[in-house]
């Protein structure tokens, strides 16, 4: 299983998918995964393009397409969170969720990469990263917004996270019949489900189904780096379930970044993988097509063997 990279790369520098997906081949991917931003109509293209292209689909980003009345800028992962108190806002994240996993299934792609929703309370993530960049993290400054913010999850997350695995239910049952595994995605903001624990929930609860772990490198480090779960025990604790990973950079608190293109030491990765684990290079403008080359390099020969 080669490299892959998201469309979340160059998709909205683009009117039209046939120039996407060129720019996406002339750098030298092969496979491609469709992030949350794509329309309807530009879905279309990029359903009658991959053939022309030779590019093949190995995950979905869930929602995707855009659920209808969004505008692309809106429609992120959790806009509707399957977490939500509210029934309503609930099953829309199950029903744009289903239409995320029917068009997997018509791509011929492998998983579907889920956010799982959030505690609905106030995020403190953004508060912790400014503190960190005037260097004082481990001030008590620091360490009483941190704790604070823990604090209030935790007296309130219980419901949210029950709702969470009901929706999960719903929707792996209904992959199940698409023959489609379901990836629940580590976070990075304080509020958002799954934390560190509740990973190991969702993959017991779900043991022998078809919803496994899947991992992502810039939001486990930017975690680590304001003093939250080191980055290693999410591979150590949930490696053997996990479906597949987003490749990407950070420093500090800034992810996203080309591979090698920040402090992560990539070597970290290569004890966990498998050659069917999903490999997805996640990096976001201004990203630049030669830094993606030499990044694609990099990995191809770090993870020789396991591609």
């Amino acid at each position: 299983m080669g490299l892959a990279l998201s469309t979340a790369w160059n998709s909205f520098r683009y009117q039209r998918a046939s120039g996407m997906l060129s720019e996406i081949k002339a750098v030298g991917f092969k496979s491609i995964e469709l992030g949350f931003s794509l329309e309807s109509g530009f879905l279309a293209e990029i359903e009658s393009g991959i053939g022309k292209e030779k590019l093949e689909i190995t995950s979905l980003h869930n929602f995707c397409p855009v659920p209808e009345g969004l505008s692309k800028e809106d429609a992120l992962p959790d806009y509707y969170p399957m977490s939500s108190l509210d029934e309503d806002i609930r099953q829309k994240a199950i029903k744009y969720g289903k239409n995320t996993i029917d068009t997997a299934q018509r791509l011929r792609a492998k998983a579907v990469v889920l956010h799982s929703g959030r505690v609905d309370i106030p995020d403190r993530t953004k508060e912790l990263a400014t503190l960190f960049k005037k260097g004082l993290k481990g001030t008590r400054e620091y360490n009483q917004l941190k704790n604070s913010a823990l604090k209030e999850r935790q007296e309130v997350f219980k419901p949210y996270f029950e709702n969470t695995l009901k929706s999960l239910e719903v929707l792996a049952d209904y992959a199940q019949e698409k023959n489609l595994f379901l990836g629940v995605e580590n976070r990075i903001y304080i509020r958002e489900i799954p934390s560190f624990e509740e990973i190991g929930i969702i993959l017991n609860k779900f043991k022998g189904a078809n919803v496994f772990y899947w991992h992502d490198t810039g939001h486990a480090q930017v975690l680590e780096n304001l003093g939250f779960t080191p980055h290693r025990e999410y591979l150590e604790s949930y490696s053997r379930q996990m479906i597949g990973l987003h490749l990407h950079d950070c420093a500090g608190t800034e992810d996203h970044r080309a591979p090698k293109k920040g402090e992560i030491d990539f070597n970290l990765f290569t004890p966990y993988l498998s050659k069917e684990t999903l490999k997805v290079i996640e990096a976001h403008y201004p990203s630049t097509s030669q830094e993606l080359r030499e990044s694609k390099s990099y990995l191809e020969t770090l993870f020789n063997g396991r591609l």
